[in-house]
């Protein structure tokens, strides 16, 4: 029953700044997790690493190996990505407004508050104190909102609140009057907030020419040197006249002499402990007249820059607006490529990647995460989230594919093993609440609020079938049973369950007998018996096919929130609002046991809470069961951060998943800070945020729009942890669950693999060679599939012995199953050693059939090939067993008789 967290459906990106790294890993921000995204091959992880509160910013190193977030209590994580491990934390003293790794990645700018820190990026060292201060700037009059590194870690550009720009140089000098190295050189001009700064680059040079800035008014200028002697000629060249106006004086060097600031020598690297002034090939940026070039606005419409990103090799500025259009411009005469329109909301997030070819944007209002190629105008990536709460989610029969359904009246259907989301169903004009998976695999039916049960075809893509009432009635609940012949539905207003043919979509019977809304509905496995139970304190057995009606009745002392069925039918379990799951024999009609489950899932405390979660009597009931696919354990999940899994037999708790540590959702906290409770009501109701949301990052939480409305969230919008729905696999190997997070994937297999012939520099073809001498099977074939070489994969297979055959091919990565079954469907058409072969290919089923289920799409071309190569052998043995029967069964017989 290890299971382990997996991934995260159902909300792809919710805020702060996505990166991208190695041109192809799209990284963003989710609550307080990071999902990273390979856009070539179409798969989205979750870290299983979370902050304290919501993610802020986020920033990779030059060679994606490091990730650093910054969440809204302004604590850091430094995490090695390609491990998915955190290395170390810290905490800043002030907001953080931005944070980037210098260009050769030793350091790291934050921008917390007014101040501008330089931190060194500690790597993999192991040390005491492994994040070290190097600089401080402290010169802007307000807070930093955006900042970029020059491309030799020189210089670091900043643009804060006062509308001003500000220069730094990151060398130490010698403390002297007027010095203009030790200030920063600042640029006046803007009218509004600064949202992006950037250094333009010479393309052949590599070399700073140009300085872009952009404010949220929708204006860029564009600074350059001033035309003043030879500083209009490109960095590096020689200053032969004297000096213009304002240029610092001559400084004393090491041997005492002086020396002018043009014939510095070139400086090697960044060394803060320098006290000398160097410069980059002779020429300091301080020492340049800078002066306003060109000045532009992008729109003339309302609409406010809210993001933004330049491509310093295309020298092309991306823009995001306000109102959910992006442009793309070619810089520096601020020609219009694209002007397009995404969506109707702000744009939060705008990104190039390193070829400049795909620009990412992202909306956290809906949720959405869009990759675009601006070339060929077509969409690489396009994720949208559920608007609202996930209320329900439904396995399919090979656990391949899980849908979704929302309060934002859409069904989305996912792919389990990739996590991405590759059609959505938006006909229904309510929320959705119940999903169903038939045996088929190709159908899906939903029941909503709006009156309708619908049947989609998953191969076409449409709703082929609406099953209604005569009057409109509200859905709840939903039922089909095995053969998929009857579909069941449970009112939420008028008490009843409704039955339809699935064939004909003609209304069969309606069912009347409870008293209270029916939100419990499954069949049982077995036999034809309807299971139903309602809030009136009642689960009711009904016999569809006999037309008998109800046939049992169990009483409970309090309402009946859910019941689920063990998978052998034998046993019925129903969760009540006193927090206990009775557990019924449905056959003999009597109560088998209790679990009380009140202290179980009793934990965290809302912020309006007047008492401790301990003495709480709010939500401390299950709302959704689910039994294992052997039926020997069952997990359950409420109005609660945990979710428990008992035993039944021995009804016991086995273990309590804490399915977020997020503290920017309310009920996470055990024990509430009691300064924060005043007469008034607590402090963090009192709304002291800055009411301009244009200005930085806006705060990450849903439902902003109740805020002030009647009726609104006591909580003043700030989202209640709670499962919803719960769901085994029916493979057993992974569940499901339907959070105020998102959907929650938790996997008893590994879906990370560490691969130490990773780390292996001598990955040659000696190397397997001398495996195979020193007979080490294992490592030969890893090294073989590493390179990739199909000579040395086949004669790695070839040469390992049958009694070893299990324990190599037990060790082989999943992710090397593809190419093994590519070169044993090969081996089997050219190599005389069948058995052999035949034995690969049994013990690789046996050793990775949960691997080879779980992928079974992506293996599918390679298991079709060996398939055919194996159906060709067998048909071409029993041709010459068929031609050679006489002379076979006289072969036998000559044999028994010596």
């Amino acid at each position: 029953m290890n299971y382990r967290f997996q991934n995260l459906l159902g909300a792809p990106y919710r805020g702060g700044n996505a990166v991208v790294v190695n041109n192809t890993l799209l990284i963003s921000p989710v609550g307080n997790r990071v999902s990273v995204t390979d856009l070539i091959k179409s798969e989205t992880i979750t870290l299983p690493c979370q902050a304290s509160t919501n993610l802020r910013r986020i920033a990779a190193s030059p060679d994606g190996v490091f990730l650093l977030t910054v969440d809204e209590n302004n604590r850091c994580l430094f995490i090695n990505l390609p491990r998915r491990a955190v290395l170390h934390r810290l905490s800043f003293k002030h907001t953080v407004a931005d944070a980037k790794f210098s260009p050769d990645g030793r350091f790291i700018a934050v921008a917390a508050g007014k101040l501008l820190q330089i931190w060194r990026s500690p790597g993999f060292r192991k040390e005491f104190f492994p994040f070290e201060l190097i600089k401080t700037f402290a010169d802007c009059n307000d807070k930093i909102t955006c900042l970029d590194w020059s491309p030799n870690s020189d210089y670091v550009l900043v643009g804060s609140k006062d509308l001003t720009l500000r220069l730094f140089y990151l060398n130490k000098v010698k403390k002297q009057k007027n010095d203009r190295y030790n200030k920063p050189f600042i640029f006046l001009g803007h009218r509004d907030v600064i949202v992006g700064v950037f250094f333009g680059v010479d393309k052949k040079t590599n070399l700073v020419t140009k300085v872009y800035s952009l404010s949220r008014d929708g204006a860029i200028f564009s600074w350059g040197y001033s035309d003043n002697d030879d500083e209009s000629k490109e960095m590096g060249g020689d200053f032969s006249e004297p000096d213009s106006p304002g240029t610092p004086e001559q400084k004393q060097g090491l041997d005492g002499e002086g020396v002018n600031e043009g014939n510095l020598k070139k400086r090697k690297g960044l060394d803060f402990k320098n006290d000398n002034l160097e410069e980059e090939n002779g020429v300091s940026l301080h020492k340049m007249k800078w002066k306003l070039l060109k000045k532009d606005f992008f729109m003339q419409a309302p609409a406010k820059v809210a993001a933004c990103d330049y491509h310093k090799g295309l020298d092309m500025v991306v823009v995001g607006f306000s109102n959910g259009v992006f442009a793309l411009y070619q810089m520096p005469d601020f020609v219009c490529i694209h002007l397009l329109s995404i969506s109707r909301e702000k744009i939060t997030t705008a990104v190039f990647n390193d070829r400049g070819n795909w620009l990412t944007f992202g909306c956290a209002k809906l949720g959405q995460l869009l990759v675009w190629e601006w070339k060929s105008e077509s969409y690489i990536l396009k994720q949208q989230g559920h608007y609202f709460d996930v209320n329900c989610i439904a396995y399919s029969q090979d656990s391949q594919l899980l849908a979704t359904g929302a309060d934002d009246n859409k069904i989305k259907v996912w792919t389990a093993s990739s996590g991405f989301c590759f059609v959505t169903f938006s006909e229904h004009t309510n929320a959705v609440t119940a999903l169903h998976f038939m045996a088929s695999n190709h159908c899906l039916l939903s029941a909503s609020l709006d009156g309708t049960v619908r049947a989609w075809d998953l191969f076409r893509y449409r709703n082929f079938r609406t099953f209604v009432t005569p009057t409109p009635k509200q859905f709840v609940s939903l039922a089909s049973d095995q053969s998929g012949e009857v579909i069941c539905a449970g009112t939420l207003d008028s008490f009843e369950i409704f039955v339809w043919s699935m064939k004909t979509g003609r209304l069969l019977d309606v069912l009347s007998g409870h008293e209270g809304p029916v939100h419990g509905l499954m069949f049982s496995p077995t036999n034809a018996i309807l299971a139903s139970s309602s809030w009136d304190k009642t689960v009711r057995l009904w016999d569809i096919f006999e037309g008998k009606g109800g046939v049992e009745k169990f009483d409970h002392t309090h309402d009946v929130l859910t019941l689920a069925y063990r998978p052998d039918g034998k046993q019925l379990a129903c969760s009540t609002l006193e927090g206990q799951i009775h557990f019924w024999d449905p056959l003999e009609g009597s109560e088998m046991f209790t679990i009380e489950g009140r202290r179980d899932i009793a934990g965290g405390r809302l912020m309006t809470d007047r008492r401790s979660a301990a003495n709480s009597t709010a939500g401390k009931c299950f709302t959704t069961l689910c039994y294992s696919a052997d039926g020997s354990y069952i997990l359950a999940g409420g109005s609660s951060k945990y979710i428990c899994m008992y035993d039944v037999a021995d009804q016991v708790l086995l273990r309590r998943f804490q399915i977020t540590h997020n503290l920017s959702l309310d009920g996470v906290l055990d024990f509430l800070n009691s300064k924060n409770m005043t007469e008034a009501g607590p402090l963090d109701l009192i709304d002291d945020d800055n009411s301009d949301t244009e200005e930085g990052v806006d705060k990450q939480i849903r439902n902003r729009l109740a805020y002030d409305l009647p009726g609104s969230l006591p909580n003043h919008g700030r989202p209640v942890i709670r499962t919803k729905c719960l769901k085994i696999a029916p493979t057993g190997r992974s569940w499901a669950a339907a959070t105020t997070e998102g959907v929650l994937l938790y996997s008893m297999d590994e879906s990370f693999i560490f691969d130490p012939t990773d780390l292996d520099m001598d990955v040659t073809p000696e190397a397997v060679h001398a495996a195979l001498k020193d007979n080490e099977p294992r490592r030969a074939i890893i090294l073989s599939l590493r390179m990739n070489e199909d000579s040395l994969i086949k004669k790695c297979i070839v040469s390992v012995a049958p009694a070893d055959i299990p324990a190599v091919a037990s060790s082989v990565p999943s992710k090397y199953l593809q190419r093994l079954v590519e070169a044993l469907a090969e081996l089997l058409d050219k190599c005389p050693h069948l058995e052999l072969i035949l034995r690969w290919c049994q013990v690789l089923c046996e050793s990775h059939g949960n691997s080879i289920q779980q992928n079974s799409r992506n293996l599918l071309p390679a298991l079709k090939s060996l398939q055919k190569s194996i159906t060709r052998l067998h048909q071409d043995l029993a041709d010459t067993c068929s031609s050679n029967e006489y002379m076979l069964r006289y072969l036998c017989s000559t044999s028994n008789k010596k």
